[in-house]
């Protein structure tokens, strides 16, 4: 098992150099970069109070090659030595191999550089936006476990019945709800958009929320999650619901399951007892990808929705902008928390099922 997990970690190096590699040169021939949206900015073409540059026509026409030599159609009439400044300020003043390798060794420092647009270094960033998207992450799937697993036991117990039927009926048109709209529907009904006033629109916290106390802050927080978490709860049974319950089917008509049941067994003992650890091996399978999606990339549209300042929308933000400190950065901290918790997911498999033994594969 030892020589597994170092052979995994090991394997983590040339997956990161990849992934970073691949996204470097796809966001490098992305046209609207950093210094063609200052040099649009200050040809008038862009936001004139520098906090955010538009990526419309106005970044098109910077990014444009021009026939005298400027590199950028939006420079033309600039001083040159303005453009090499610019240029240097980003780190664009270096060949693309180039910036690629010293990005490289900063981030084996887990240095990530500053922000282009703010004052604030991309950990400074991510530290900040961390709170909402763990947030919205984490009741989101302890709700959608807590409710999915006993649900998806329960259809595969009573599989054909009507309770099986109508809760089926019932996943598919949650899951067939995007949770944008569902998120809009909870806002008219129930965030003073036409009938009721009982929820608040905006927000993680109330403005006063220094000023509670530790009841009323913890009352507070549920209050400002209760529907953006349901928003984005609402999808997320149906798809772990039905893999519980198939995953608990074909372990209950397995001979070891009759055989239990023969013997006198009570059905609670049979399912808990040793149906569980064996189906729940798929569902563990799926908790990394679950994780990673949840607490990082959050849900951009349930975040603008709600007013939620968190992961999701700062991607969003910095893909338009093309800061790329930021993309860079936050890829390389999601993909390397992604591929240890795909590590923690298969010594995990060890410990549901000892029979498991990871150091007798080759790779």
């Amino acid at each position: 098992m030892v020589a597994y997990i170092v052979r995994r970690l090991l394997l983590i190096i040339p997956t990161l150099l990849g992934i970073l590699l691949l996204n470097f040169l796809i966001v490098q021939l992305a046209p609207g970069g950093p210094v063609e949206q200052t040099i649009a900015d200050l040809q008038g073409f862009g936001d004139t109070t520098g906090e955010r540059i538009g990526s419309g026509s106005s970044s098109d026409m910077a990014s444009t090659q021009s026939s005298e030599g400027t590199g950028y159609r939006g420079a033309q009439g600039l001083d040159p030595s303005l453009i090499a400044e610019i240029e240097k300020m980003y780190g664009f003043d270096k060949p693309a191999h180039e910036r690629f390798v010293k990005m490289l060794i900063s981030y084996i420092k887990f240095d990530f550089g500053s922000s282009f647009y703010s004052n604030k270094t991309v950990m400074e960033l991510i530290i900040e936006k961390m709170p909402v998207s763990i947030s919205l992450g984490l009741w989101t799937t302890l709700i959608a476990y807590l409710v999915s697993i006993p649900l998806g036991i329960r259809k595969a117990v009573r599989d054909g019945t009507a309770f099986d039927m109508w809760t089926s009926s019932a996943i598919i048109i949650g899951y067939a709800i995007p949770n944008f709209l569902f998120a809009i529907l909870l806002i008219v009904l129930f965030a003073g958009g036409t009938y009721f006033d009982w929820f608040p629109l905006r927000g993680l916290t109330s403005p006063d929320f220094d000023e509670m106390t530790l009841l009323q802050k913890i009352g507070d927080y549920f209050w400002h999650l209760s529907l953006p978490v349901l928003a984005s709860v609402i999808s997320s049974f149906a798809t772990l619901t039905m893999l519980t319950k198939n995953a608990f089917l074909d372990e209950i008509h397995k001979q070891y399951v009759l055989t239990a049941k023969a013997k006198g067994l009570k059905e609670n003992r049979v399912l808990y007892g040793h149906v569980f650890r064996n189906a729940m091996l798929l569902i563990i399978a799926g908790m990394p990808a679950a994780l990673i999606g949840i607490f990082f990339t959050g849900s951009l549209l349930i975040e603008v929705i709600f007013s939620l300042d968190g992961l999701g929308l700062l991607g969003y933000e910095a893909v338009i902008r093309r800061d790329y400190p930021v993309i860079f950065g936050t890829l390389y901290i999601f993909t390397l928390v992604g591929l240890l918790l795909k590590l923690v997911s298969d010594i995990t498999y060890t410990l549901v099922d000892p029979r498991i033994d990871f150091s007798s594969r080759e790779g």
